[in-house]
């Protein structure tokens, strides 16, 4: 019987947005007992309001069987590490990890490494991207700070922090149209649950509702589309295709989809043109039994990405090569 892999949960967020705020009041939570956190240093977690057990190397054992980890160097390491020293016993055996970012962080490399380096998906699974956006000043921020929106864009889930300092309202609202199908959580338990146990299943994925397009400053905007049919042979076009194309500017893709010369549903993602192994369900997942595609995209039009579309429905067992002037004249053509 194949080992269940841990569930990692990535907390982003601003400078001072309450990241730290969060991740303790997660630790003190009965349900959150056996956590492994790893963050860039020992210091940033705010250890002196916690029971501190014992320290070990770059390790330290907090109360309730807890772990926090300072990552010195590259993630992967890090966890490759921890997930080594828990099978020798050294240390508790820890159920999930939340790996929390430095506040200027942009999230894309640490989603390429947790979805594909091979250190990693052994033995962990990316659970949920959680966003903490401070509603004091996270509008006024952005203005400066273009990470802000790419770190709320790729959430799954988005916790509003300071409301008791300003009216979330305005936030929210921008939340909503940045990334409308973000769930918008209060507190850890909510922001820190499993799939399985969280009201909206594979995160952003369950339902795809309308998007309103809003030119934002930092031109990022969230793009959802409905292929009609999509092919292995189609969706690996379409991936050299935007690769290649469209690079970094396509900053996140998420989809369920249904292989029709396989008949598997799959769920497929990337970050910043990098491509990474499906998950396969034997059937759709939830009620709703139609392709999916999300696409948050930074300086590009939804008629550019949807001109690529076409690409994903190539016939089984061909190794089609598309370019976006290609695709275009196809359109153009009476």
């Amino acid at each position: 019987m194949t080992a269940a892999k841990t569930p990692v949960f990535l907390l982003t967020g601003f400078l001072g947005s309450g990241k730290t705020t969060l991740l303790n009041a997660a630790l003190r939570t009965p349900a959150m007992e056996n956590t492994a956190v790893v963050v860039n240093e020992l210091g940033e977690i705010g250890l002196d309001n916690l029971i501190i057990a014992q320290a070990s190397d770059n390790v330290v054992l907090l109360e309730g069987g807890c772990l926090c980890c300072a990552n010195p160097g590259a993630l992967h390491e890090t966890l490759a590490d921890l997930a080594g020293r828990r099978a020798r016993g050294e240390i508790p055996h820890f159920q999930r990890v939340i790996i929390e970012t430095s506040g200027a962080a942009d999230p894309a490399p640490l989603l390429n490494v947790l979805l594909g380096h091979p250190l990693v998906t052994g033995s962990y699974a990316l659970e949920a991207t959680v966003c903490v956006v401070d509603a004091q000043h996270f509008l006024a921020s952005r203005q400066n700070y273009p990470e802000l929106d790419k770190q709320a864009a790729v959430a799954e889930r988005l916790v509003i922090s300071k409301r008791d300092l300003a009216d979330a309202g305005p936030a929210l609202a921008f939340l909503r149209e940045l990334n409308p199908e973000a769930e918008v959580v209060e507190g850890p338990a909510a922001a820190f649950a499993s799939c399985a146990r969280s009201r909206r299943p594979l995160g952003s994925l369950a339902s795809l509702g309308p998007i309103r397009r809003r030119e934002h400053v930092s031109g990022i905007r969230a793009f959802s589309f409905r292929p009609p049919a999509v092919t292995w042979a189609g969706w690996s076009a379409w991936s050299r295709l935007v690769k290649a194309e469209f690079g970094e500017r396509l900053i996140r893709v998420k989809g369920l989809l249904r292989i029709e010369d396989g008949g598997e549903v799959v769920f497929v993602q990337g970050v910043q043109g990098v491509f990474h192994p499906p998950q396969r369900f034997r059937d759709w997942p939830d009620a709703d039994h139609a392709n999916r595609l999300v696409c948050i995209a930074r300086d590009l039009s939804e008629a550019e990405i949807a001109i690529t579309l076409p690409a994903l429905s190539t016939a089984p067992g061909t190794q089609a090569v598309y370019s976006l002037k290609d695709l275009q004249e196809r359109q153009a053509r009476p």
